[in-house]
């Protein structure tokens, strides 16, 4: 692949918001320290927080609808380590059950004062439903495309924080500028305590 990788704004947009689902509702690591993804009462706030800004204020996310996008997020991050581990027959098994369950089909879809845009949608067009179908499907055209090594995770110690990597010569191997940095203190730490 040659030149800068684009991907239009709608992929875009569910490409990132796959990745603000994994790292927001999946445990691990981030940035050097446990995450503990938040549960119970504290599920519906960070599933609208990972979820593009509609319109004024919070959404009214439902208890039942958090739990769903929790589940397609554990998911989700089951299809990022699989490509990072290179092991793309793991992730499109585990992209394909969750496109069977949410029941993806696609729909033309046009947004008065923008051209048509191809969306995914779920059997029964709830937010969580929705939501889940749209990102599957855009990580299933990852997968399915040369793009498959555009899923990553975090190489930095203590950090499994996902991210797509847009950069020109796909090399990125950091979830943040926080990792990255963290890590190269790390290195330059261990090459000066090593010399002396």
């Amino acid at each position: 692949m040659t030149g800068q990788l684009m991907f239009d704004s709608h992929v875009s947009t569910l490409l990132d918001v796959s990745v603000a689902l994994v790292n927001a509702l999946t445990d691990g690591e981030e940035r050097g320290r446990a995450y503990a993804a938040p549960r119970g009462a504290a599920l519906p706030a960070a599933v609208d927080a990972a979820l593009p800004p509609a319109g004024a204020g919070p959404r009214a996310i439902d208890p039942a609808s958090a739990e769903y996008l929790a589940g397609a997020a554990r998911q989700m991050r089951q299809v990022f380590e699989a490509v990072a581990a290179g092991r793309v027959d793991a992730a499109a098994g585990v992209l394909n059950t969750l496109l069977r369950s949410t029941g993806a089909r696609p729909q033309l879809d046009q947004v008065p004062g923008e051209p048509w845009q191809l969306h995914f949608h779920g059997t029964d067009d709830s937010l969580a439903v929705g939501w889940s179908a749209g990102c599957a499907t855009m990580l299933a055209l990852a997968i399915g495309s040369e793009l498959a090594g555009r899923l990553g995770v975090c190489a930095a110690t203590r950090c499994d924080r996902v991210f797509v990597d847009g950069s020109r010569n796909a090399v990125r191997q950091f979830c943040s500028t926080a990792c990255q940095s963290r890590t190269k203190a790390a290195a330059f730490r261990a090459r000066r305590g090593g010399g002396a």
